[in-house]
């Protein structure tokens, strides 16, 4: 008996002393977190991941604990690391019993999903959280919040879709023009071409000034031995004519 109640009273102890051990870590990762919260101009990430490290600590020691896994999801997603805290915050639904405590995880899930631009996702957690409850100014908030950026989202994608095409428009129209030039190069080209070929033409059929000199002499020789002939033969003839008469 005795033997028992020491095993027993060592269980106490232990218990004890592990459940003082929970309670610094998960005081510790309070503390943390609210002096993160304190200037609220920046994102102090260094001491919401000290908290972090103080939360993880008290699950080493009780897994299982809803709110301290609540509160490392929390700590997580003020480190800018929302994919991860979404992950976080999702297992949390599954196991959330209380429906405030399902709510709540519910609206946090949105802000994650909302923090990576997944805004059909984020809207859907939010209604999620209105439908357990529906009165919660904050929910109903971020959930129009969500709604109007997923508008805007959409315009801008429109915009630059539009944009693109006007640039593929812009970029045919070049092509186009730049096609044209090309022809009209290319004929000019055929022009000048053959306006040279015609410019050779009747140079090829030009002679030189020394060649016509040498023409022209050739010309007059044959004029003055044709002239000279002529000559004879008329000599000759009246010659004839003469004895002729003579005759």
């Amino acid at each position: 008996m005795k033997k028992l109640l020491l095993i027993l009273l060592a269980f106490v102890i232990t218990t004890t002393v592990f459940a003082q051990k929970e309670r610094k870590f998960v005081r510790e990762g309070n503390a943390f977190y609210n002096d993160g919260l304190k200037d609220t101009t920046k994102l102090d990430t260094i001491t919401f991941g000290k908290a972090e490290v103080a939360y993880r600590r008290a699950l080493e020691i009780k897994p299982e604990d809803f709110h301290w896994q609540f509160n490392l999801a929390n700590s997580i997603y003020k480190q800018n690391k929302g994919e991860q805290a979404a992950t976080e915050y999702e297992k949390l639904a599954e196991k959330a019993t209380e429906p405030a405590e399902k709510s709540m995880v519910y609206h946090n899930l949105g802000n994650s999903l909302l923090a990576q631009k997944k805004f059909d996702p984020s809207i859907d957690a939010y209604k999620k959280a209105l439908r357990i409850t529906p009165n919660d100014p904050e929910t109903k908030y971020n959930l129009a919040y969500a709604m109007k950026m997923k508008k805007k989202d959409k315009e801008q994608k429109d915009k630059d879709k539009d944009k693109d095409k006007d640039k593929d428009k812009d970029k045919d129209k070049k092509d186009q023009n730049k096609d044209q030039d090309k022809k009209d190069q290319n004929k000019d080209k055929k022009d000048q071409n053959k306006d040279q070929q015609q410019q050779q033409q009747p140079q090829q059929n030009k002679i030189s000034k020394q060649s016509a000199e040498q023409m022209l002499q050739a010309l007059e020789n044959d004029e003055k031995q044709t002239q000279e002939k002529v000559k004879k033969a008329q000599a000759l003839k009246a010659e004839r004519t003469k004895v002729e008469k003579n005759w």
